[in-house]
């Protein structure tokens, strides 16, 4: 699964902000999405790696997908 191609409803760009501002605009936007639909998540600050899977696994929305590609770390999570 961790290969396979997710197609994301809407994008979260944290690229640049550091903790606690990225999980605090996690927690908005998943409010916005409907049950099922994917979020994607781009962020610079490494404590996401923490702290997003903490979130989803807290909220009960699945991580479907977690990347890091150099300085960017990608994640895709799905509205419970």
């Amino acid at each position: 699964m961790l290969d396979a191609e997710i197609n994301e409803d809407t994008l979260l760009d944290a690229q640049g902000l550091y903790c606690p501002e990225p999980v605090m605009m996690l927690h908005a936007e998943m409010r916005k999405l409907s049950s099922g639909q994917i979020l994607k998540v781009v962020a610079t600050d490494p404590s996401t790696q923490r702290d997003i899977p903490k979130f989803c696994n807290f909220l009960g929305h699945p991580l479907r997908k977690q990347v890091q590609e150099g300085d960017l770390f990608l994640y895709w999570l799905e509205k419970k």
